[in-house]
This record gives structure tokens, sequence and C-alpha cells, in this order.
């Protein structure tokens, strides 16, 4: 699959290409990263003047209504520099279950920030015992007159030191597992009774683990309707994590063909070796499959087209191996070097794997694309 790029499409990627060339290359990266804060404010700025954030919301809400592929080539490029600033996060996922279960006044007061960089989001739905379980929800809420009042902890929740706002499931009635009783919730990052310890992730970002203390918190949609919310919101989120991961393994396998050229072995580049050869045209055929699945799923969910969450499952399975084998490759076929801090191949490695483990990772998804597909 080849999608054929609108004006406005080719526009903005080039756009966010020319950004990211100019003041994002590696070395910029690594300062952000060892920052205080781990993020460029600065960065996100230039992001939101450039109209990034607003590309994939419609234009009901104030977007510029570019919907997934906006994000897609948004997240390609970002995938290729290693950005570290919270775009999934705030955008895709609170983002988008803002426009799509927030009511009215909650999209006037809540996204036009988002739109303008002024505030960023997280979602907190993992905890300690649900691994990928949506519905796995431990954390309560209680109704207190107009507000209700959250009690639990969340786990690993990427962005959340950056974060002003969090959208936080929580448990209204039903037992632990149950699909129905869950809902979604606005927490104010300042709250009373919100602790939240903080920690670096392996690839550079911020992360967190969050107490709930009797925490007050603002209904998004439906009470007990979160599951279906969260499961829309995690296809939209594979979609984004899939394009970054794309964005990662091209630049692995142009970082490797560049090394194979200039790296001497008996007196002749490793390029010339026909073994490594062929590791390399694997390598390619990885990327340009995994690509061409991303770019389907994208259409997809451009188009809501039915069986959305198997097709989701599906490339996140597929993409995340050839991911892994791509990003493994490149590591060997460096040497030591590959490892080092200083070479950004090992960085991209620690990227591609935290993808893969964010909203399940690839054997989780075989076995739920078998799952949805036995019971379509």
């Amino acid at each position: 699959m080849d999608i054929q790029f609108t004006e406005e499409q080719e526009l903005l990627r080039s756009s966010v290409q020319r950004l990211l060339r100019d003041q994002y290359d590696f070395e910029a990266r690594r300062k952000i990263v060892a920052s205080e804060d781990g993020f460029s404010r600065k960065h996100w700025a230039a992001f939101a003047e450039l109209g990034l954030f607003a590309a994939p919301f419609s234009e009901d809400v104030g977007g510029l209504g570019g919907g997934p592929l906006s994000t897609m080539i948004i997240m390609q490029e970002f995938g290729r520099h290693l950005v570290v600033e919270p775009f999934v996060e705030t955008v895709v996922l609170a983002g988008g279950l803002i426009e799509d279960m927030g009511s009215e006044e909650q999209k006037q007061g809540f996204i036009p920030d988002i739109i303008a960089g002024n505030k960023i989001w997280t979602l907190a739905w993992t905890e300690k015992a649900s691994r990928f379980d949506l519905a796995n929800v431990a954390t309560a809420a209680r109704r207190e007159g107009k507000d209700y009042v959250l009690t639990g902890e969340k786990t690993a929740v990427i962005a959340a030191p950056w974060a002003d706002y969090l959208i936080v499931s929580a448990r209204t009635s039903g037992h632990r597992h149950d699909r129905g009783g869950v809902s979604l919730f606005v927490v104010d990052r300042c709250a009373a009774g919100l602790d939240l310890k903080s920690f670096k992730t392996i690839d550079g970002r911020r992360a967190a683990e969050i107490s709930l203390r009797d925490v007050r918190a603002q209904l998004v949609g439906k009470e007990g309707e979160g599951v279906a919310a969260l499961e829309a919101c995690r296809d939209r989120a594979i979609g984004a994590l899939c394009a970054e991961a794309v964005g990662a393994m091209a630049e692995l396998n142009s970082a490797t063909l560049e090394y194979a050229k200039t790296r001497k072995q008996f007196n002749t580049t490793i390029g010339s070796f026909q073994v490594l050869q062929h590791r390399m045209v694997d390598m390619f055929i990885a990327h340009q499959e995994a690509l061409s699945l991303m770019q389907h799923l994208s259409l997809s969910l451009s188009d809501g087209d039915t069986g959305l969450s198997r097709l989701a499952s599906g490339a996140k399975s597929k993409i995340g191996y050839s991911g892994r084998f791509i990003a493994d490759q490149a590591v060997q076929l460096h040497g030591g070097m590959g490892m080092t801090d200083e070479l950004n191949v090992g960085h991209y490695f620690k990227r591609i794997s935290s993808i893969n483990i964010q909203f399940g990772d690839p054997a989780f998804h075989v076995l739920r694309y078998a799952q949805l597909a036995a019971a379509a």
C-alpha cells in the first residue's frame, strides 16, 4: 500500500520534517532528555504554533480535521527523531477521549488549551494487576454531589510528571473484572489527595506511580461506559504508535546501511559481505511490510471501517515483531558501539522496545486477534 497524500498532507509532512531537522537532531534530543524537566516546553510551543496539535481534531472543536492520517504523518516523523514530548498522551489519548465522550462544555473548556499547547494531558488506566486488560480496574469512584471522589492507584502513567490534567479510569459499579461499571474522570494534577512519584523510563521519557486518596474528579461521558471508550482510544493509540515505530525503523535501516558502507573489516567494507547484505535486505523487507500495514490501519481509522480492533491488534503484533527484528539486527551489525549512549542506534532500540509493550505487547495482540477473528 502507498498512500497518495493531498497537498495539505504533504505540506504538513514537509513542515514537520523541516522543524525537526533544524531543531531536533540527536544531540538536541539528548540534552532535552538530560534536562531537569525531561522534555522541552520550547519545542512543545513550536509544535503548537505549527498546528500539529490542531491537525487531528475535527473542525467542530476548533481543529483542522486531519484525523488519523494527520496523526500518522506527525508520528512517523516523530519516530525518526525520537521526539519525547507527549503528543500521543495529550492529543491522541486524552484529546481523543474528550472529543468522543466529553460534554459540549468539556470540549469547549479543554480542547482549545490542548490545541494551543497551553495544557498537557495524559491517560491513567494501568494498575499493578491489570496488565493489558482495560476492564481490570480496582480504583473506585463514588459520587458526592455534582462531583466524584476517587480512591486507588495507577501505575506507569507515561507523561504524568509533565501533565496538568489526567483522565483516570475508575470503577463506579460492578466487580473488578466486569466490563460494565468502569467510568472515566478528569483529574487536576494538583488536586488534593493526589500523590505522584515520578521516574525515568528506559526510552528517556518520564512516567509516574499515582496514588489517589479521596481525589475530586469530573465525569467524562456516561457513567459505566468507560471500557468501550478506552477500546476505541486504544485503536487510535495503536495507529499512532505503529507510525512512530515505522519512522524509527526507517532511521535504523538508514543508519545501518550507512555504517555498512564505511566500516571496514579485513580491508573491505562489511557491506560487501553477502551474508550481511542478506540481513539488510531482510531489514528492508520488514520495514516495508510494517509501513504498508501501518498505512492500511491509518486509512481504516480515518474511514471508520468495521473490524478496526482486529486490524489494530494485527498491526500491533506484526509491526512489533518487525520493529524488534530490525532493532536487534541494527545493534548487532553495529557491534559493541550499537549499545553505547553516544550512538543513536541504542536509543531507537529502547524506544521500539517501549512501544512494543504500550497497550499490549505483540504476543497479547496475536491472541486478541485470534479471539476477535473467532468471534467475527
